[in-house]
């Protein structure tokens, strides 16, 4: 049975939105909108070829995110989070993320531990290939992993906290080894197949606090945000 017209528009609104959150996300953590760009709904719209209302799905989304930041009656501006909410924003993704593997250390099924593994050779081949992507898949391990909890609140405070410690990473990294992340990865997905809760936890502790001390302040021009969004926006079929 075909959908009803206003069901598909329905639908296909919401596929428009989610490219757009994909593309200004994307754009952010890789830092072609620098902290503090102003992101104009209706400029955003027409270099996209999409409604305001649109637009405005997908900055909400961000703001939740703690990627934007949505000023009454002046917009919305790409995040400055300071060194400082970096500090505090990893300590208590350590103590959640802690909480994360505890509840899932030899509880993982021979599928979830392949969904695992998969994604961080995805993430060795974007390191391996110097992609832009590397800190957002990074980013996206941790979120499965609190997926895979199956703890809906748990799983929603961890996706925010990792979107605002990628903006922090995207802003202050240091670059480091290009295998260090992702070996601490492997580790932590060993340790919870062996059921070795203690371990696990021990290595999700040192892992976010590794992540913390790659950081430095650092700098990066402004950039005209409309243009450079069309690239981002066909990467994602808009």
């Amino acid at each position: 049975m075909t959908p009803p017209v206003s069901e598909k528009s329905e639908k296909s609104a919401t596929s428009k939105s989610d490219a757009v959150y994909r593309t200004l996300k994307r754009a952010i953590l890789d830092q072609a909108l620098a902290a503090g760009t102003k992101l104009p709904e209706d400029s955003i719209g027409e270099r996209l070829g999409v409604s305001r209302t649109i637009v405005r799905q997908a900055l909400a989304r961000l703001n939740g995110e703690g990627l934007i930041e949505q000023r009454p009656h002046k917009g919305a501006c790409v995040a400055q989070p300071s060194l400082q909410d970096g500090r505090d924003i990893f300590a208590v993704r350590q103590a959640l993320e802690a909480l994360v593997v505890d509840t899932l250390a030899g509880k993982l099924t021979p599928q979830q531990i392949k969904q695992l593994e998969t994604h961080v050779d995805a993430e060795d081949t974007a390191r391996a290939n110097n992609s832009a992507n590397s800190i957002q898949l990074a980013g996206e391990f941790h979120v499965l992993l609190a997926q895979l909890t199956d703890n809906d609140v748990l799983a929603r405070y961890v996706t925010e906290l990792v979107s605002r410690s990628s903006l922090i990473l995207s802003l202050y990294g240091r670059p480091h080894s290009s295998d260090c992340a992702v070996s601490e990865h492997r580790e932590i997905i060993q340790a919870l197949v062996n059921s070795d809760r203690k371990k696990a936890c021990s290595l999700m502790e040192e892992h976010i606090d590794a992540i913390t001390t790659r950081a430095l302040l650092k700098g990066n021009p402004e950039k005209d945000f409309p243009d450079l969004l069309v690239a981002y926006a066909k990467a994602e079929g808009l």
